[in-house]
């Protein structure tokens, strides 16, 4: 945690902004700026239940406002429904910029535990209850939150795409999902966004990152901040050299790997926020960008063997939305 602490202090004296780190367009409808905050660890343990602290959770949701940040990612599984139910009680009235981006297809049926639902009838009840907490007569953004092995996934996107047809969604888009999974789905409705497990130390996805920004598609990555030993002492040497945390050099990493990249690194704590936010103005040289790129071959990671990257370079601090 030094080397966190330090940074903090040494980058306090410089603007903190959500707006530093450019901005991105929706399907060129909506544009935010591409730095979001991700709104699941808002919720009680094992995204259940409300926070342990409600007016501290508010009080974050307020601050990101404030930091610039204009664009949320939640769920209605998350807490279930807690995370949505915060951030109307923190936001609304929301700000004219504010995106919410919010998803459906899971079910919960207890702490740490998630059940596929894709179907039709889930989607549409999900939308329902999504408009009411978040009370908004149409939702920016939607996501497929991951498809549905026992539902056709033509399907469940079909569905999306008539609720779109209705007015309840503005966009679609998906998470959790193979470039197949974007091509099928881009013959039915237009994907403004996917969202994917990524960072610099785990890159499962890269070929998903490619397909999306040669697509003009937003990648919005999960768990951006996952590393393993290796990792971990590449991001304290460069977080010394730019008098900033190991998080904030795996944002900014995460920033220049794509223009159409929209990290959305969430913490339950006002201090993490801002130094996340703070991560918009830090630029990475060349050289230190490709060192960081190259870390998945130093660790020995390929295809599916993340195990040794699954590790928070703050311990205690940020995690992000699923």
């Amino acid at each position: 945690m030094l080397e966190v602490i330090m940074g903090s202090k040494q980058m306090s004296n410089k603007e903190v902004s959500a707006r530093l780190a450019g901005d991105v367009s929706l399907g060129g409808q909506v544009s935010v700026h591409r730095l979001g905050f991700g709104a699941m660890r808002l919720t009680g343990d094992g995204i259940w239940g409300p926070p342990k602290d409600r007016k501290r959770a508010l009080a974050v949701l307020r601050r990101a406002v404030e930091l610039g940040v204009n664009f949320i990612d939640t769920a209605d599984s998350y807490g279930p429904y807690v995370s949505e139910e915060l951030i109307a009680e923190a936001l609304f009235p929301y700000p004219k910029d504010l995106v919410i981006a919010t998803k459906g297809g899971w079910n919960r049926p207890g702490p740490d535990q998630w059940t596929h639902d894709a179907s039709p009838a889930h989607l549409r009840k999900a939308i329902e209850g999504s408009l009411k907490r978040l009370r908004l007569d149409r939702i920016d953004v939607y996501q497929l939150h991951a498809p549905d092995p026992a539902v056709s996934f033509d399907v469940s996107v079909e569905t999306l795409a008539q609720l779109r047809n209705e007015g309840k969604i503005r966009l679609v888009a998906l998470s959790n999902v193979t470039e197949e999974h974007i091509e099928r789905a881009r013959r039915i409705v237009p994907i403004v966004s996917v969202q994917n497990r990524y960072s610099f130390a785990d890159r499962e996805w890269d070929y998903v990152v490619s397909y999306c920004q040669h697509n003009g598609i937003v990648f919005i990555p999960w768990y951006p901040l996952a590393a393993g030993t290796v990792a971990g002492e590449v991001l304290t040497r460069m977080a010394k050299a730019h008098g900033a945390s190991p998080t904030q050099i795996a944002l900014a990493w995460l920033l220049q790997r794509s223009p159409l990249m929209l990290p959305i690194p969430g913490t339950s704590s006002i201090e993490h926020l801002e130094q996340n936010i703070a991560a918009a103005s830090l630029r990475l040289t060349e050289e230190e960008y490709e060192e960081l790129a190259s870390v998945p071959e130093q660790m020995g990671l390929q295809g599916n063997n993340v195990a040794e990257c699954e590790t928070l370079v703050m311990s205690g601090g940020t995690q992000n939305s699923q």
